[in-house]
Order: structure tokens, then C-alpha cells, then sequence
């Protein structure tokens, strides 16, 4: 009976024995923040694409050479176009020559018209004489009438050169635009076989070799800035409501070392990325490192606020989100700011409390 009655009271002592960790509330300068991922890209970065299917024949640049807005930079293959636009000058030049050269459709026109016009005169001349005679009863009826008849025959011989002459001028010119039209396209196609560079800027790649198929679907080549460059940070889409514009941010990347950088928050692109559940935003530096290359990685802290004198627990302390565990047993709080390692204290308890760390 004495052996039955003494277990219980070493488990007892035991369980009292058990030390407890106990804190109490602090004031602090709390800072909240966002994690993110962090990918250095040059500003304008673009995928060059060609207009047109062929194959590359010579590559204009190289990677890492300055370009111009405008300048050429690779070449493909066009011998079809460039018998089409040939084709297409020479029928402008047919064009022009029929509307304006001196063997001009519209001249044999012109020398079918003066030949027409002396005709009138003297047909003209001749019926109102024979009419002022006729009206004196001088001659014949039949030479009258003749001379009548001559005179409307000459009138609407003319009349019809005159119609034929202006349609034929305003076919001519149709042609001749036409032929102009036709031109103009083709050297835009024969240009769309010389792509250009868009920007002033760096060529950052080169994705094809001469001789080798180029596609409409496929990049050739990408270019960017040469000295300004853009963070790219991916946010996790449980943070992304709270990034603005204009946000503090601290950066740090691998090719650095623990040297930190300050960026400043300045696009947010609205677009969620299905596959890895992330948003995209940008930041540009306050102050840049010296040298910065494509692609180089980090991790950034997107500040999202901060207080002076915040009353915060460690975050280990916090019970079920709400709630922390006293000597008096488990009490509800309200909750701020958080970061890492601390959360704010609102209300609930104060800095004289003393918290028992929740048991595992």
C-alpha cells in the first residue's frame, strides 16, 4: 500500500519540476516585410522576331555590340524579293513612260486631236458660209446639207477625242500609282528581309547561325539597354495586395555578397503566374552596383511598413493566430505588424505580462 501511494507524488514532482520559458512583451521599431526572389534584366529588354520565313545568310553583329535604333542586324536570305521589287521598278518605269515619255499613248491621242480640230475649223468655216449663202438663197440644198453634215461629223469626232484623251489620261495615271503601290510594297518586303534594331541599345544574344531556318516563331535575337537596369522580383500572391508603388526595398545578390542595395518599387504587373503562383513586379536601383550583367540573382525585402515603439512577442509565442498562453491560463490578442521572428501586439496583454511558450 506505501509503494501504491508514493507513484503518484513523483509524477507530481516531476511535472512541477518542469521549467517553464517565460517572456514578457517588448517595445521595438517593427518592420514588416515582403520576401522575394530577385533577377537583374536590362531595362527594354526585347525578343527580336523576323517578319518573314527563310534562311539567316550573315549575322551583322555580335553579341555584346552597342546598336542603334535602326541599324541592321542580321541579314536573311531574299533573292525572290529582290526580283519582285526589280519587276515591280521596271513596271514603274513602263508606267511613267506611257503617261509622260515622248511615245506616249496620250501623244498619238493629242496628234489625232489636232488633226480633228483642223477638220472642225475648216468644216465649220465652210458650213456657216454655205449657211450665210443658203440664208440668201445662193447655191444648192444638197450642198448645204452637206456641208452641214461635215461640220456635226467633225464636232462629234472631236468631242469623242477629247472624252477618249481624258480617259485614257486618267487610266494611265491609275496605272502609274498602281505601279508605284506595287513597288513601295515590294521594298517594304525586301526590308522585312533586314531586320532591325528597335532601340539604342546592346545585343544581349544571338539565337541562330547563317544558314539556319528562321521562323516567325522564333526569337533571333535579344536586345535591351546597355546602362539601365530593372529588378525583377517575384511576390508570392498571398503578399502581392500589400506592394505599391514607390515601396522601399532592399536587395542583396549572390554575385555581392552581403552588400545590400536600396530600389524603389515602380511597376506591378496585374497578371498572376498560373505555375508557380507568383506575381511579377519591378524595382529600379537608388543606387546601382557598378557592373551589373543579365540574369544575375538575389533576394529582395520589400518594406511594407514600420512604427516606432511596437509592442511585439516572438512569433513562436503566438497560439492558433490570436491567442497567447499566461499563468492564468490562454488569452486573446489583437495583431499588427509581423515579420521573421516578432508579430505586434495590439491589444490584450501588455509588456508586464509574463507568456508561457505554448507546449508542442
Amino acid at each position: 500500500m506505501l509503494l501504491k501511494k508514493a507513484i503518484p507524488c513523483l509524477l507530481l514532482l516531476v511535472s512541477c519540476g518542469k521549467k517553464q520559458e517565460i517572456v514578457r512583451p517588448v517595445e521595438i521599431k517593427m518592420t514588416e516585410s515582403v520576401y522575394s526572389s530577385v533577377t537583374i534584366q536590362p531595362d527594354s529588354l526585347y525578343q527580336v522576331y523576323s517578319a518573314v520565313n527563310g534562311i539567316l545568310d550573315i549575322n551583322l553583329v555580335e553579341e555584346g555590340d552597342l546598336v542603334k535604333k535602326g541599324a541592321p542586324i542580321l541579314q536573311i536570305i531574299n533573292t525572290s524579293p529582290k526580283l519582285n521589287t526589280e519587276n515591280a521598278r521596271l513596271n514603274v518605269k513602263l508606267a511613267q513612260e506611257n503617261y509622260q515619255g515622248n511615245y506616249a499613248i496620250l501623244r498619238d491621242i493629242q496628234d489625232e486631236m489636232n488633226a480633228a480640230r483642223l477638220r472642225y475649223r475648216n468644216d465649220s468655216i465652210n458650213f456657216f458660209r454655205q449657211e450665210a449663202l443658203w440664208k440668201q438663197k445662193i447655191g444648192s440644198k444638197l450642198e448645204y446639207d452637206t456641208k452641214k453634215l461635215n461640220f456635226e461629223l467633225s464636232t462629234n469626232q472631236l468631242q469623242l477625242l477629247q472624252t477618249k484623251y481624258n480617259r485614257t489620261k486618267n487610266e494611265l495615271k491609275t496605272q502609274l500609282e498602281q505601279a508605284k503601290n506595287s513597288y513601295r510594297t515590294s521594298l517594304i518586303n525586301t526590308e522585312d528581309f533586314t531586320v532591325e534594331s528597335k532601340i539604342n541599345g546592346k545585343v544581349y544574344a544571338l539565337f541562330k547561325n547563317p544558314g539556319e531556318l528562321v521562323s516567325t516563331m522564333e526569337p533571333i535575337a535579344a536586345i535591351g539597354k546597355d546602362d539601365d537596369f530593372i529588378i525583377e522580383m517575384l511576390v508570392d500572391e498571398v503578399d502581392i495586395v500589400k506592394i505599391a508603388l514607390g515601396l522601399r526595398a532592399l536587395i542583396t545578390l549572390d554575385a555581392y555578397g552581403s552588400d545590400v542595395f536600396e530600389a524603389k518599387i515602380s511597376k506591378i504587373y496585374p497578371r498572376k503566374e498560373e505555375r508557380s503562383q507568383t506575381f511579377k513586379i519591378e524595382a529600379e536601383f537608388v543606387s546601382p552596383p557598378k557592373v551589373l550583367y543579365p540574369g544575375l540573382s538575389g533576394e529582395g525585402n520589400i518594406i511594407v511598413a514600420e512604427k516606432e515603439h511596437t509592442l511585439t512577442i516572438p512569433k513562436e509565442y503566438l497560439m492558433e493566430g490570436n491567442k497567447v498562453r499566461t499563468s492564468e491560463g490562454s488569452v486573446v490578442v489583437s495583431i499588427g505588424l509581423q515579420n521573421l521572428e516578432r508579430v505586434e501586439i495590439l491589444s490584450g496583454i501588455t509588456k508586464e505580462t509574463e507568456l508561457l511558450k505554448p507546449e508542442k
